[in-house]
């Protein structure tokens, strides 16, 4: 009898031992490994295309002087010559003006730009031999206004947090409009005003914000030097006959200038932007 269960109970312990490990064995959940780190790329930003824009200015002008000839006015001073006025200023005035342009890289746009300069003050002086009993000053008095086409080509710096300074230059023309000059003494010779187109050039620095993706706002200044050219005619007949024409010596304008631009195309740099996430990796699971 205890031969016969000496061989049961050792196979009852084997069994009893190997139990554990059997089961641990059946048991263990598998190892799933920890998914990659996961990176969203910020989209690159993309340029707008076609634009519109307006803008509105007020302009201070610096008036470089103005000359006129004489010929055969014995009253007039030197026959022939010229004359120069002594004095000469142009008040400041406001503007109007738009374009169209092309955004062609994210920094860097053209456009085409008009702009109406309104009726701007000259008030002058200019000495001389005409008021019949040797020399005196006369008082000289006309307007001017203009019509600015422009050429433009722009470098935008880059964008932080919406705003996006910039420089540019300009080539074109601008039509001068000079009104009649009065010109007084002892009495007052009327000078028809002349109207011509010159050569100008510009340069440009300011920024825009971004209101939305496609509309922008624009605030600027702008230099802008104009050719001189014809600025009134022969003066009336009588004595004053050999007076003129007039010649202004060109005209600087220091502009200040606030307005709107439109990119049909939208513009990514306006947008606001993804943030790049990030997902550290997992530990992976220990089992003990």
């Amino acid at each position: 009898m205890l031969k016969l269960a000496l061989p049961i109970m050792m196979g009852a312990a084997v069994l009893a031992a190997s139990l554990p490990a059997g089961a641990a064995d059946l048991y263990q959940p598998p190892v799933v490994e920890a998914p990659p780190p996961v990176y969203v790329p910020e989209p690159a930003p993309a340029f707008s295309g076609w634009y519109i824009r307006g803008d509105a200015g007020y302009n201070f002008y610096q008036f470089r002087g103005g000359d006129w000839i004489t010929y055969g006015c014995a009253l007039c001073g030197p026959t022939p010559g010229t004359n120069s006025f002594t004095s000469g200023t142009l008040r400041g005035a406001f503007s109007l003006g738009g374009g169209v342009g092309y955004q062609v890289t994210n920094h860097f746009r053209v456009d085409l730009t008009g702009d109406y300069f309104f009726k701007a003050a000259f008030r002058g002086s200019s000495a001389g031999t005409g008021c019949g009993a040797g020399p005196c000053t006369s008082t000289d008095a006309s307007t001017m206004s203009a019509l600015l086409l422009m050429a433009n080509a722009y470098a935008d710096l880059g964008t932080w947090h919406g705003i996006t300074p910039y420089l540019g230059a300009g080539l074109g023309g601008a039509r001068i409009s000079w009104g009649d000059l009065e010109n007084t003494t002892t009495g007052t010779a009327i000078h028809t005003g002349s109207t011509n187109w010159r050569f100008a050039w510009a340069l440009m620095a300011g920024a825009s914000y971004c209101v939305t993706d496609k509309l922008k706002l624009d605030v600027g200044y702008r230099y802008a030097r104009v050719a001189g050219g014809r600025m009134f005619e022969w003066g009336p007949a009588g004595a004053a006959i050999g007076a003129g024409p007039g010649f202004d010596r060109g005209i600087d304008i220091h502009q200040v200038r606030g307005g709107l631009r439109y990119s049909f195309g939208g513009d990514s740099t306006c947008a606001p932007r993804d943030v790049v996430s990030y997902e550290p990796p997992q530990p992976l699971p220990i089992y003990k």
